[in-house]
């Protein structure tokens, strides 16, 4: 039962909801289609009320072709002398993902091919798969197989379907005032790694419980949970000219479980909102921080910055894809991440949904020469002087560029603050009718 409801004299901590639903999706062998990817999306769903689309197998979407259907149940070898090995009820990335189904004894020769070892972590297990090319595979740590006997006959048994069936993404919309929307985008296909496949579903799946809780949404918040690449290309064909339209900024969460420090990966365009806010929030949380330039090594964000889209989507990570040794093996796993941090980049997309929802372009009513505000209340006096020059600039630094050219980001970008300090003087002002939004 989840945490909070196991004791209903305390919250538990969002870390610990995190680590619970971790403990469940760990096991499960996820692929881009199959009933693995179907039961960790009906996880999911207790987090977020998914609405799941199945996308059928020879479906064209753009040049790509959905796949047929793969499960599996089991896998393994016997060793010449019986020894059962790479077996895939221990670790699911002993199996390359999407083998087809064998049965064969083999030598030791015609093994090799079927191997995938990496030399220099000789104690890891790789992640490989062949979704396009019908083959199969086992992989194992280097140090396993320099024992394994080169003579003798090798029994292979992999207990796979791939047939016809269907490619499964969920979504879930949380409707705001504005048809504007905000697009948060994760992956849910690998099988049993930590930092590179689960840290982005869970924070996802709590920053929905953020935002949903909020009482006044000024933009439409939509959330995906989809298989790399073949599952956000399918659901772009469906639902990729409504963004070109409606997506004010986007953001791709993956390998976001560590407590290394914050990467933005911008955009194609560089200077979109989506840009623009993740820059800014990240400056102002006092903790180290790298933004990058778009690059077509990563993950999603390559499909909605393609030229036909070339949508204003970026990625917050923490130790990126391919930047760390454990990337794509079974040392990326519980001990790598930490839940704590996953709560705490869970929050740093929180302050950036924050200051979205703050930011907005003002236009001042009195623009000939600057207001009056000691008529209207608005120019503090108090036993503060130093706390009253920071109110008093703020207002007047807010008023001075409420020229409707600049956004409140522009506006506290220039005055070297946080967002977050003019959300006060911004209500105060519109109150006071001394600001409009400008239409």
């Amino acid at each position: 039962m989840p945490p909070n409801q196991s004791n209903k004299t305390s919250t538990p901590s969002l870390a610990t909801e995190m680590e619970y639903y971790f403990d469940r999706l760990w096991p499960i062998c996820r692929s881009i289609t199959g009933n693995g990817l179907r039961e960790s999306l009906d996880i999911i769903n207790e987090i977020v009320p998914l609405k799941i689309t199945e996308v059928p197998s020879g479906a064209k979407v753009f040049d790509w072709t959905v796949p047929k259907e793969w499960n599996i149940i089991d896998a393994y070898i016997l060793t010449p002398e019986g020894k059962k090995i790479c077996d895939f009820k221990i670790n699911n990335l002993h199996l390359v993902n999407y083998s087809v189904p064998v049965n064969v004894e083999i030598s030791y020769k015609e093994l090799l091919p079927h191997l995938f070892y990496i030399e220099e972590l000789p104690d890891a297990i790789p992640y490989i798969t062949t979704y396009y090319k019908e083959t199969w595979g086992f992989c194992l740590s280097y140090t396993e197989f320099l024992v394994l006997p080169k003579e003798g006959q090798y029994k292979i048994v992999i207990d796979s379907s791939l047939k016809a069936g269907s490619l499964s993404y969920g979504e879930c919309v949380l409707p705001g005032h504005s048809e504007k929307e905000v697009l948060f985008s994760t992956y849910l296909c690998h099988p049993s790694m930590a930092n590179n496949e689960l840290s982005g579903p869970l924070v996802q799946a709590f920053l929905y419980q953020k935002i949903a809780a909020l009482e006044h949404r000024k933009y439409t918040y939509r959330f995906l949970f989809a298989p790399e690449t073949i599952g956000v290309i399918a659901f772009l064909h469906e639902k990729g000219a409504h963004l070109k339209t409606h997506l004010d900024a986007g953001f791709v969460l993956t390998c976001c479980g560590d407590d290394a420090d914050f990467v933005y990966k911008r955009s194609k365009k560089s200077d979109t909102l989506a840009d623009r806010v993740a820059a800014h929030v990240l400056k102002y949380q006092a903790t180290p921080f790298e933004v990058i330039p778009f690059s077509v090594g990563g993950s999603d964000e390559r499909q909605y910055c393609s030229p036909g889209f070339n949508l204003p989507v970026g990625s917050l990570t923490r130790s990126m894809y391919q930047r760390y040794k454990e990337y794509h093996t079974s040392l990326d796993n519980k001990s790598f991440i930490s839940f704590a941090a996953m709560e705490r980049t869970c929050d740093v997309y929180f302050k950036i949904v924050e200051a979205l929802e703050i930011n907005d372009t003002y236009v001042s009513t009195v623009p000939f020469c600057e207001p009056q505000l000691g008529k209207r209340n608005l120019y503090p006096s108090s036993a503060t002087p130093l706390q009253n020059r920071e109110v008093i600039h703020n207002r007047m630094h807010l008023l001075s560029y409420a020229d409707g050219e600049h956004d409140l980001l522009d506006i506290a970008n220039l005055r070297g603050r946080s967002i977050q300090n003019f959300s006060k003087d911004v209500v105060d002002l519109v109150k006071e009718g001394l600001l409009q939004r400008k239409k």
